[in-house]
């Protein structure tokens, strides 16, 4: 089987502008969450911003894929790189405005050339916008599976090199989904938090929106030693599930979640033993933390390190499961267990890090569970 290697990641959220500033950060116990009241028709919130307004999907995009590139010292064009970007929320801040010019005033007398390139705001055209920056001609995916897209990227990406139809990709996941849609949808859910992003606490209130983003450079091993390309890791294995049970439910048995934790590590020719720390999904939501833990307690033993970033970066939706991964590799490259900031009084029965520590890491697995029930795990290890 072809090995697949990290040898760049790009990395934007609200606890950095930079990988190796929201790394630092991260450890240093510091969050990104403030409040916020972006828009005026609707109450403040806590909310992980990168900037003091929404950002847009498009530049974040740019910035994660030129650091990206930079970090894995390569030289555009790459024609032969696949590209597979996803995003939960894509352009839906773009197709809000429209909608709101639209139907603001009289929407007959509404001129067409006020639709400007709608075509540019099609959920796709973000992955496409990123092949073009890198001239990139070959396979281009654009995966949508809620929460659990960064992941779900990851694992296509890795694929398409392990089955030989590419060499080197360019992966991961983008969100820029401070919106009123959005925060008014989750709101009516139940599902944000008024304070904070408190995961596995006892007190925890809900999430808490967050932008960031996320892309990795995935070479074959054979390439990247041909090119002598530093290695973050390797990526090992991943399975991917889904519930076929409720919207926005988890299945109370977590039996798919299960399904594709098992999946990863049979591909991954690990067992449960073999894993040094779990990147939770850890969304601070009552139902997720719930499940996620129960998962955890049944089939890995008592003392395995466990911590979400979530109460760091807010919950960033389609690019959390990237962003995890991403922190991952780093605490693979400098051995430091990141820490759960925002948990106080944890409910749950698991060796939840509370604080940065030094830790032996070989093989960490990462989880992610999406809306709609989307399960994905994936196991990244030292090269």
């Amino acid at each position: 089987m072809v090995k697949v290697c990290v040898t760049g990641i790009g990395l934007i959220s609200a606890l950095g502008g930079s990988l190796e500033d929201s790394w630092q950060n991260l450890l240093a116990g510091k969050s990104g969450i403030r409040l916020h009241q972006p828009f005026p028709e609707l109450k403040p919130l806590p909310l992980g911003l990168i900037s003091q307004q929404p950002s847009e999907l498009t530049m974040l995009t740019q910035m994660v894929v030129a650091s990206a590139l930079q970090d894995a010292r390569l030289v555009t064009p790459l024609t032969d790189c696949a590209v597979v970007i996803g995003s939960s929320r894509s352009y839906q801040a773009s197709w809000e405005r429209l909608a709101q010019q639209m139907y603001s005033g009289d929407a007959k007398n509404f001129p067409v050339s006020d639709l400007g390139n709608w075509l540019q705001t099609l959920p796709h055209i973000n992955a496409i916008a990123a092949a073009r920056q890198i001239g990139a001609s070959g396979i281009v995916l654009a995966p949508m599976a809620a929460c659990a897209t960064g992941i779900w990227s990851i694992a296509q990406a890795a694929l398409l090199i392990q089955t030989g139809q590419c060499q080197q990709a360019i992966a991961g996941a983008v969100e820029a989904p401070i919106t009123p849609l959005t925060l008014a949808g989750f709101q009516q859910m139940g599902a944000l938090a008024k304070t904070g992003a408190y995961p596995f606490d006892l007190h925890r209130e809900g999430l808490v929106l967050g932008e960031g983003a996320a892309v990795f450079v995935l070479e074959s091993a054979e390439l990247a030693k041909q090119r002598q390309a530093k290695v973050y890791g390797e990526i090992l294995g991943f399975g991917l599930t889904n519930d076929a049970y409720h919207g926005n439910s988890p299945e109370p048995e977590g039996k798919s979640a299960i399904a594709a934790i098992k999946q990863c590590l049979e591909r991954s020719c690990l067992t449960p033993n073999d894993i040094d720390y779990i990147h939770a999904h850890g969304t601070a939501t009552q139902l997720n933390d719930q499940m996620e833990s129960m998962v955890i307690q049944r089939l890995f033993p008592q003392g395995v390190a466990v911590s979400s970033t979530k109460g760091s970066t807010g919950h960033t939706l389609g690019a959390s499961g990237a962003l995890g991964v991403a922190f991952s590799l780093m605490a693979l490259k400098h051995q430091i267990l990141p820490p759960c900031v925002g948990l106080q009084q944890p409910e749950f029965d698991l060796d939840i890090v509370t604080t940065a520590r030094l830790s032996k890491l070989n093989q960490i697995l990462c989880l992610s569970f999406g809306f709609g029930g989307q399960n994905v795990a994936i196991a990244i290890a030292e090269y």
